[in-house]
C-alpha cells in the first residue's frame, strides 16, 4: 500500500509541474460511526460501533477542483443482538478512496468519488449467558469492500483540513456460506487533517 501512495504521489507531482496546480501532502484521522445494511438476518436490530481511521493524503488541486487520494486505516463493524446472544463485530479495512473536491467559497468544499478497501483483520464476539466466543472477521465478510463516499470539507489556510463523509458500501461482503442475505458497510467518518508539504502554487 505504502508503495501504490509514493507511485501515485510522484504521479501527481508530474502533473502539477506541468499543468501549474498544486499538490499537498498530508496526515489524517478521526472517526468512525460504522454499522452495516443487512437483510440475511430478519428481526435483528444492528446499531452503530464507534471506531476510528487514520492515514495519508495527497491532493492535487486546479482552481476549483481538487482530486484527493487517499490511504486510510479504519476500524468499522457493527453491534447486534439476537435471542440471547450479543454479537460486536470489529472490521479492520485498509481503505483507498479518490475523492473529487468541489471548492465553493473559503476553502469549503463538497466531495464525492468511490473507495475500495480491503479487510485487512478483525473479528466477531458473541457472547451468550455471560460465555464469549471468538472467530476471526473472514469468516463473515469477504476480502474487498466497495463505496461510494459523499461528504463535505473545509481546508483552512494554515494546512488544516476538516472532513465529514458519509461512507455508502454498494458490494455484498457477506462472506457466510449458505446464507443469502447482503451485508453493505455504512459509515460516517469525521476526520482532521494536516498538509505537511506543498508543491506548486
Amino acid at each position: 500500500m505504502k508503495v501504490c501512495f509514493v507511485i501515485v504521489s510522484f504521479s501527481l507531482l508530474s502533473f502539477a509541474a506541468n499543468a501549474q496546480a498544486s499538490v499537498g501532502i498530508g496526515i489524517k484521522g478521526g472517526l468512525n460511526f460504522a454499522n452495516v445494511n443487512a437483510t440475511q438476518s430478519a428481526g435483528t436490530t444492528y446499531n452503530n460501533r464507534t471506531g476510528y481511521h487514520f492515514g495519508a493524503f495527497t491532493l492535487i488541486k486546479l482552481g476549483k477542483i481538487g482530486i484527493q487520494p487517499e490511504v486510510l486505516f479504519s476500524k468499522q463493524g457493527t453491534k447486534y443482538s439476537y435471542s440471547t446472544t450479543n454479537v460486536d463485530a470489529n472490521f479492520d479495512y485498509v481503505n483507498i478512496p479518490v475523492i473529487l473536491k468541489l471548492y465553493t467559497v473559503a476553502g469549503i468544499n463538497l466531495q464525492v468519488g468511490p473507495q475500495i478497501g480491503f479487510l485487512s483483520g478483525g473479528d466477531i464476539k458473541s457472547t451468550t449467558s455471560g460465555a464469549t466466543t471468538t472467530q476471526g472477521a473472514a469468516n463473515f465478510v469477504k476480502s474487498s469492500d466497495l463505496s461510494i463516499a459523499l461528504g463535505a470539507g473545509w481546508d483552512l489556510p494554515m494546512g488544516l483540513s476538516i472532513d465529514a463523509r458519509y461512507n455508502l458500501g454498494v458490494s455484498d461482503n457477506n462472506n457466510v456460506t449458505g446464507s443469502s442475505g447482503n451485508v453493505k458497510n455504512q459509515v460516517i467518518m469525521v476526520s482532521v487533517g494536516y498538509r505537511l508539504f506543498k508543491f506548486g502554487k
